[in-house]
């Protein structure tokens, strides 16, 4: 065995091993990117992988630093650009084919690049970072310098690219904007200008946005001051308020998915809503294209918002999320939309050819599709993706020429290892965890998720199928293990379950049992020589509790298929740990992997949470329990992150991976590394899993997150090492050669397998038909339509078994439950009949005492559970009732109630007020402190003015001065009034002395000191007004306490005279006492209070001691008993109770009247008299108690009225109380309006300085760079200069270097020195020029390059020997050359500096124009400035007064409670009044003289009104006159007039004009019937014509068949020449009329000069004189 081999030199041994990456399969989840016009590209995994479209070849190039970032790429100069992902990334460029590096390209980038793009011509790559950058950076890759930079925070970009026809623009869109880009370039200096464009609103309509910097539009407000953009009054000053907008002022606006340029430099936008967007890049105007016609999709399909554009002639091609691609046709600002074409799944990405003759076409999967225009068949598949993400693969055995795949969707592929082309595919249709091949069979196995295992057949490579099916278990399937001979498959389970299958088609894959492990499988590792009667198992499993790593080893027999079952398992399946020598192991740290070495002495693990591999020795003997191992060899793994070890098939390779991506092959005997390679990285998250071919010369390795799978081959193997692993290959595939060839035969025989598997299905449904006629369905809970897996079967068959071996047992069981249930049940019946004394609880008669504390413990944590719910629900209501409490009425110094009047519906309210803080006191002390310094600062500066000007003011004049002073005092000392005060506060004794006039208030801080002021006045009237109230509210208790002491007497009197009134009681509402809302009464609470049994107990037994004792209590009271009986309870008969007195009848009343005795009549008389007298005394008590009743009522009537109408001057105080209370806080409300609107004009102030100074430091910026620019432009221009110079100097001197040859030879020679050469341009092919829509496009730097490259190469043929003239000397041949490639080289020097320079002219050009527009943005910020200045100003002046004004005292036209005084004036009452005395006596005198022209004036009015009527009669009668006069007489109304006999007239005329008419009606007949026959005649004379006619037809078709015989007759012999002849003579005609035409158009201008000097010169001679 080579395991036994011993090497004494292992570096000799291991030395030239090396891999190499063969073949990458993966499949793009980015854009997939052309190279050439047959061949694309694009990222995977750590790899870059090139299609051949035509040989559908692959070609890979690997990213040293890890995973393949972002690619781009660049067709005409066939490079390609990728970035790495690492920390701090660099950008690769590469060239192709030839894949070899070109530049490497450091940025300042941190994390990632986003995006790459080239320019189409140029060497100008861009690229943009996300975060944290969000940098835009453009390359000049060749160089490796970076040009310009420019950031964006917060700018994602999506889609990046340059305008094919111009590389100075650019377009950058992300999913909510997009922006333009200009590359200015002055030189070598490059400059980057961004230009937004402003989206349409959602709905596609466009949105006018105001400036909100320099609002134009804003309202003029002439009473609350200037109105101020929004910025300014939320506060902002700083860079925010350039874009600050409020949050209504935001309008969803279109999200851009995808956009493409057109040949005219517009855009083209496609846009989430489903909206199409044009856009002109100069002026950034948007046009949203409008659908011309409805859209006639496939399958009634719906246009979805276009996941990506590309432009074709025309129009564009655009796909969605529908799998359809849609043609766009564009005309002016319509579109048509036409369906183009269809494909599986949606489209992600579309990109043409470079010669656009293929469309390539890119779903979300990653299938690649090209689409080549004018082939049949034109949609060919290139790349066709998996089905989801692959998990497993495995080599088919013997693993030389196929393996397979299988993804998580259940997708099993099988590929050739030679390139990885696929070969064919078979999908499951539900979801995959596993997949192994068997080294015996060509078959393989897949897990499921829901515990399935499909067992494949893999003879046919072009046709797998599925042969067998086993439901193992309901816990998915983990891990698939088949031993290196592929005796038996080992099945792992989630659950912990490790199945032991027979491997072998031909046993039908039995299942032997299974056994148990840790829930945590990791990993399964088997050892099984050839030479070895067992199969050593090794099962890792993770102890996460404890932080250890189990190991359990146990062996399998290789003929254990022919052992009977019960000696292995039980009868639940389940392998007897004894049979299969089961050994525990633990490990005291974790493992990620762990393999059995095959000496099975020794096991090798990955730690995983340090980087080591080590190896544990096993124990010789036996053990019981669990074993702990220790390492016995340590190795650093030189990996990080958790790993997986693997072994090769012969046992001396260990082989690991981790997270890192690196594959390394270790050396069983030292783990030392002999071979390494990188395949993955990190970011990918490493390497999930990796397979070696039993030779050894295969490896794959299947990413982990990257979705990359990568085929290694070793690169060079020492003979030692490959020698090794080929004997051992030899061997094994020897020994399994029978058992191959004949399970291979046994598939291929066996082509009713598939119906075993039917049959498979159908036997546990029977069975469980089978089970359910048993009586113990109920106990097994069988579904007979749900099929059942083996492992519940084993399960099921077992109980089976248990309940027919203990079936009697079991119904003498049930039998006895039977008679003790009825037992019970009579028991019970009889204890319901006794006593209840007597009687037993319900519980007592449970027998399952354990059952019922169970439920009883349930109930009581329920109960438990809810008391604490309510508990926290009751603490929670109560805690917010504290907090109410204490900020409504614990906090309120004055608590706010209210009182109602006895009779009259008012109520009165107080000031709720609250206790001034600390704070607040502090500040009106620190006011009124202020004040009254002020006050004596002011008093003080008089006294010295006084003394001062006292001194120069005579004697005499002392007293007048002094009385003055008091006056002043006095006018000082005297507060303002109330009309200036603006509020009614003095009326409640407020102190308004310290304010200050309100025509006064420019300062802020006089403002704050008003408002203290003013808040404190606010208090003292609610105060004095709330003394008032208390005072009120007392008298209101007093009344009712008095109230109520009348009525207890009027209760007696209505008592005592048994009336049925009731007694008015006032009381106290809850709004008039308030603190009642806080206690809660018993009568308030509606539930039962809940008493504790033990009270209620307590209170049963107290309760017949507390009765005896009342009743001893009343036995002993002798004395109150007998009061009682004998005189009412009273001792002596009040007044009160005449009314209740009763006279008792004498006893003879009850005997008839004829039977009294004398002596009864006068007792009889003496009752009478009694009974009066009592009477009398009745009513007259009764009177004198109704007067006393009815006095008390109107003493309660009289004081309650009182008290209302007290209550009512008090609610007019309450009012003009809150009147003033409302002026006051207006008049604040004012001053914090004022101080907020400085506020503002302070913020737009700060705001306006610091956008000045950002402008003005734009402005030096623009100021130095257009001083630079001109520097430059002045250096090259002098450059160019110096070149024209130097041109015109070698042009100039050219006769003289020459000077030595003979004239005409110099002639020849200049000529030969203008002569230049032609360069051949590369002429495209008219199709690719049709099919391309950009045309032409402009040259760059490098293809100039090239042109002057050929020139130089066309002046070789120029300067060839042949061309000199003959007889020149071949020296000075050799100068002329030298001088004329000096010359064109000067050209072509001058030409491209001429090129740079108009390029720098622009460049500042541009610079001037970006500097006069911040000059103008300067220029008006300082007017904005100005004008805040001057409104802060007017509104410092213009205050904001209250003023109170009485009725007449405002005289304005129109006063209906205007808000807007500009054309009225504020003037002193005493000016009116004075004004009006005046105005009155005016008045009156003016109305006497009015009253006297009054008189003079009525007479006068008369007169006029008589001599006005008499001139309308005149009138009248004289148009009478005139009228009949004028009045017109025809004819007729003479005739009618002068006849006598009018009547007879008229019949007369009447009988003549009938008989005309019967004349005329005569004629016309006649007439019609001469039409009639003459249209008869016509009739017969157009059927004659129509005969002829008929008969010249005929002739002329005969004609014209002759005709057309002879015309071919001619054809046929001289058409030709006849044809061209006549085309000769007409070509001779058009040159001749061309030449003609050109030459009358030269005598025409020969005519109009001469016409125009002739005209001149008799201008000349014989001026003319304009008249002036």
């Amino acid at each position: 065995m080579a395991q036994s081999r011993e090497r004494e030199d292992a570096s000799t041994y291991f030395a030239g091993a090396s891999l190499s990456v063969r073949w990458v399969q993966g499949f793009p989840s980015q854009n997939v990117h052309f190279v050439n016009d047959h061949t694309i590209c694009y990222p995977s995994g750590n790899f870059v992988i090139f299609i051949n479209l035509d040989t559908k070849k692959k070609t890979v190039l690997q990213c040293i630093n890890g995973i393949v970032g972002v690619v781009a790429t660049n067709v005409p100069g066939e490079v390609v650009a990728f970035s790495d992902r690492r920390l701090k990334p660099v950008i690769y460029i590469y060239s192709f084919p030839a894949l070899t590096r070109k530049s490497k390209l450091k940025g300042n980038i941190l994390l990632d690049y986003a995006l790459l793009c080239f320019s189409y011509c140029g060497t100008y790559l861009a690229s943009y970072s996300s975060l944290p950058e969000f940098e835009l950076a453009l390359w000049n890759w060749e160089s490796n310098v970076i040009l310009c930079r420019k950031s964006q925070p917060g700018m994602d970009v999506s889609q990046m690219s340059f305008n094919p026809m111009n590389w100075h623009q650019m377009c950058l869109s992300s999913a909510s904007a997009v922006s333009l880009w200009t590359i200015e370039r002055s030189n070598q200096d490059h400059h980057f200008r961004m230009r937004m464009v402003k989206l349409p609103l959602e709905d596609g309509s466009l949105v006018n946005e105001t400036d909100m910097l320099f609002p134009t539009s804003l309202r003029k407000d002439l009473i609350y001051g200037p109105v101020l953009p929004l910025s300014a009054i939320a506060g902002l000053v700083g860079e925010e308020a350039e874009t600050f907008r409020p949050k209504d002022d935001i309008y969803p606006l279109l999200h851009p998915t995808m956009h493409c340029w057109t040949p005219s430099s517009d855009l083209y936008v496609g846009c989430e809503e489903g909206h199409l967007l044009m856009i002109n890049a100069e002026t950034l105007k948007v046009t949203v294209l409008q659908k011309a016609e409805e859209i006639t999709l496939l399958d009634e399909g719906q246009l979805i918002s276009p996941f990506t554009l590309v432009y074709q002639k025309d129009g564009m091609l655009a796909s969605g999320i529908d799998g359809l691609i849609y043609s766009f046709t564009v005309k002016d600002s319509k579109y048509q939309v036409k369906n183009f074409l269809e494909v599986d799944g949606p489209v992600a990405h579309l990109i043409f050819s470079p010669s656009y003759k293929m469309l390539l076409i890119q779903t979300d999967k990653g299938t690649v599709y090209i689409y080549t225009f004018g082939e049949e068949p034109a949609l060919d598949k290139v790349l066709e993706a998996c089905d989801g993400k692959v998990l497993a693969m495995d080599f088919v055995t013997p693993g030389t020429k196929h393996f397979m795949t299988l993804t998580n969707s259940g997708e099993v592929t099988l590929l050739w290892i030679e390139d990885g082309t696929c070969i064919s595919k078979i999908l499951l249709g539900t979801q995959a965890t596993a997949l192994a091949c068997s080294p015996s069979s060509l078959s393989a196995v897949v897990g499921t998720m829901d515990g399935y295992l499909y067992f494949l057949d893999t003879q046919n490579v072009e046709f797998p199928r599925v042969i067998h099916r086993t439901f193992l278990s309901e816990s998915p399937v983990k891990i698939l293990t088949y031993d290196q001979r592929g005796i038996f498959l080992l099945v792992g389970t989630v659950d912990g379950n490790i199945f032991v299958i027979d491997a072998k088609p031909s046993n039908s894959f039995q299942i032997f049992g299974y056994t148990e492990t840790s829930k945590d499988i990791l990993q399964i590792s088997t050892v099984s020589l050839p030479v070895s009667d067992v199969v050593d198992v090794l099962v890792l499993s993770s102890l996460r509790e404890v932080g250890r790593s189990r190991l359990e080893l146990f062996s399998l027999p290789i003929m254990l298929s022919k052992v009977a079952p019960p000696i292995f398992s039980d009868e639940r399946g389940r392998l007897k740990d004894d049979f299969i020598h089961k050994f525990l192991y633990e490990v005291e740290h974790f493992l990620s992997s762990a393999v059995l070495g095959f000496e099975s002495d020794k096991i090798y693990g990955f730690c995983s949470q340090v980087p080591y591999i080590c190896s544990y020795l096993l124990p010789e003997k036996d053990h019981t329990g669990v074993c702990i191992l220790k390492p016995h060899q340590k190795v650093q793994s030189k990996q990080y992150g958790s790993g997986m070890i693997c072994m090769s098939s012969h046992g001396l390779w260990l082989l690991t991976v981790a997270k890192c991506g690196f594959v390394f092959i270790r050396d069983i005997f030292s783990l030392e590394v002999f071979a390494r390679c990188r395949s993955h990285s990190h970011q990918g998250h490493g390497i999930q899993c990796i397979r070696m071919s039993m030779d050894g010369q295969h490896i794959l390795v299947n990413g982990r997150d990257d979705g990359t799978l990568v085929y290694l081959k070793w690169k060079r193997l020492g003979p030692n090492l490959a020698s090794d692993i080929l004997e051992y290959y030899q061997q094994l595939t020897a020994t399994l050669n029978n058992t191959m060839e004949r399970e291979n035969e046994y598939l291929a025989a066996s082509g009713g397998l598939s119906k075993h598997v039917e049959q498979e299905e159908e036997e546990p449904a029977e069975s469980s038909k089978k089970l359910s006629l048993d009586s113990s369905q109920e106990e097994l809970g069988i579904n007979p339509n749900k099929e059942i897996s083996w492992i519940q079967q084993k399960r099921e068959e077992a109980i089976k078994n248990e309940v027919k071996m203990f079936s009697q047992k079991r119904k003498e069981i049930k039998r006895g439950i039977k008679e003790l249930s009825r037992i019970i049940m009579s028991m019970m019946e009889e204890n319901e009949k006794v006593e209840p004394i007597a009687k037993l609880e319900q519980q007592e008669f449970c027998l399952d005492l354990e059952e019922l504390e169970r439920l009883h413990d349930e109930s009581e944590e329920e109960v438990a559970k809810i008391r604490k719910e309510v508990e926290m629900h009751n603490l929670a209501k109560s805690y917010l009732t504290e907090l109410i409490r204490e900020e409504c009425w614990n906090s309120m110094a004055v608590k706010g109630r209210a009182l109602k009047c006895f009779h009259i519906p008012y109520v009165v309210e107080n000031f709720p007020m609250k206790e001034r803080t600390e704070e607040e006191l502090q500040q009106l002390k620190r006011v009124v402190q202020q004040k009254k310094t002020e006050a004596e600062c002011l008093k003080l500066r008089k006294e010295i003015v006084e003394v001062q000007s006292a001194t120069l003011i005579k004697k005499h004049h002392e007293e007048d001065d002094e009385e003055e002073e008091d006056e002043e005092k006095t006018v000082k000392d005297t507060s303002l009034p109330n009309y200036l005060l603006g509020s009614l506060s003095p009326d409640f004794g407020a102190d308004t002395s310290l304010l200050t006039n309100q025509l006064e208030l420019h300062s802020r801080e006089e403002k704050i000191n008003q408002i203290i002021l003013l808040k404190d006045i606010i208090y003292k009237v609610k105060k004095a007004f709330n003394s008032e109230f208390d005072a009120a509210y007392k008298q209101k208790e007093f009344e009712i306490a008095r109230v109520r002491e009348k009525n207890v007497r009027i209760e007696e009197i209505i008592s005592d005279l048994e009336l049925e009134e009731r007694v008015w009681q006032p009381v106290f509402e809850d709004c008039e006492q308030p603190e009642r809302a806080l206690v809660v009464e018993d009568d308030e609470i509606s539930f039962q209070k809940h008493i504790p049994p033990w009270q209620s107990a307590k209170t049963e037994m107290t309760m017949p001691f507390g009765m005896e004792q009342l009743q001893q209590a009343r036995a002993s009271d002798a004395r109150q008993r007998g009061l009682m009986d004998m005189m009412g309870g009273v001792l002596e008969v009040k007044k009160e109770d005449i009314l209740r007195m009763v006279i008792p009848q004498p006893a003879f009343m009850a005997k008839a009247d004829a039977l009294w005795s004398e002596e009864e009549r006068k007792q009889f008389k003496d009752y009478e008299k009694k009974v009066k007298e009592l009477n009398e005394e009745r009513d007259k008590y009764r009177k004198s108690l109704e007067a006393e009743m009815k006095k008390l009522q109107n003493s309660i009537q009289e004081s309650t009225q009182n008290f209302d109408e007290h209550l009512k001057r008090l609610f007019e105080r309450r009012v003009k109380a809150e009147m003033v209370v409302n002026q006051e806080e207006m008049k604040i409300n004012n001053l914090v309006y004022s101080l907020l609107l400085d506020e503002e004009l302070s913020s737009r102030e700060q705001f306006l300085n610091n956008y000045l100074l950002k402008k003005q430091e734009e402005k030096n910026k623009t100021s130095e760079a257009i001083q630079k620019a001109r520097e430059d432009l002045d250096v090259f221009k002098e450059q160019h200069d110096i070149l024209v110079a130097e041109d015109k100097v070698l042009e100039r001197s050219f006769k003289r270097e020459f000077s030595d040859v003979s004239g005409h030879q110099v002639d020849i020679l200049y000529k030969l020195f203008k002569r230049r050469p032609r360069v051949h341009k590369q002429k495209t092919h008219a199709d690719v020029n049709s099919l391309v829509p950009y045309g032409e496009r402009p040259g760059s730097g490098k293809l100039n390059k090239e042109n002057f490259t050929q020139l130089m190469k066309s002046m070789d043929e120029l300067d060839s020997i042949n061309n000199m003239p003959e007889g020149l000397d071949p020296t000075v041949w050799e100068h002329f050359c030298i001088t004329r490639r000096a010359k064109v080289e000067n050209e072509y020097k001058v030409k491209q500096k001429a090129a740079g320079l108009q390029e720098m002219t622009t460049f500042l050009r541009k610079r001037l124009e970006d500097d006069e527009a911040v000059q103008r943005e300067i220029e008006r910020v300082f007017q904005e400035l100005l004008r805040l200045q001057d409104e802060k100003v007017k509104f410092q002046v213009n205050l904001t007064i209250q003023i109170l004004l009485k009725q007449g005292q405002v005289e304005l036209e129109n006063f209906q409670l205007i808000l807007e005084y500009s054309d009225a004036i504020l003037i002193n009452k005493n000016i009116i009044e004075d004004l009006n005395s005046v105005i009155r006596t005016q008045g009156q005198k003016k109305v006497a003289s009015m009253m006297e022209s009054k008189e003079v004036h009525k007479g006068i009015y008369q007169i006029e009104w008589e001599h006005k009527k008499m001139e309308m009669e005149m009138e009248d009668l004289n148009q009478k006159a005139w009228d009949i006069q004028m009045l017109f007489f025809s004819r007729d109304r003479q005739k009618y007039l002068n006849e006598p006999n009018y009547e007879n007239v008229i019949a007369i005329q009447i009988g003549i004009m009938e008989q005309t008419i019967n004349v005329i009606d005569k004629t016309h007949k006649k007439n019609v019937q001469n039409c009639k026959k003459l249209l008869k005649k016509l009739g017969r004379y157009s059927n004659q014509k129509d005969i002829a006619n008929y008969t010249l037809s005929c002739n002329l078709r005969e004609e014209l068949v002759a005709v057309s015989e002879r015309q071919d007759i001619c054809n046929e012999i001289g058409s030709t020449l006849t044809c061209e002849k006549i085309a000769k003579e007409r070509y001779e005609n058009l040159l001749k009329k061309q030449k003609l035409t050109s030459i009358s158009k030269q005598q025409a201008e020969q005519i109009s000069i001469l016409q125009a000097e002739v005209e001149r010169l008799r201008m000349k001679t014989f001026p003319a004189l304009i008249p002036m």
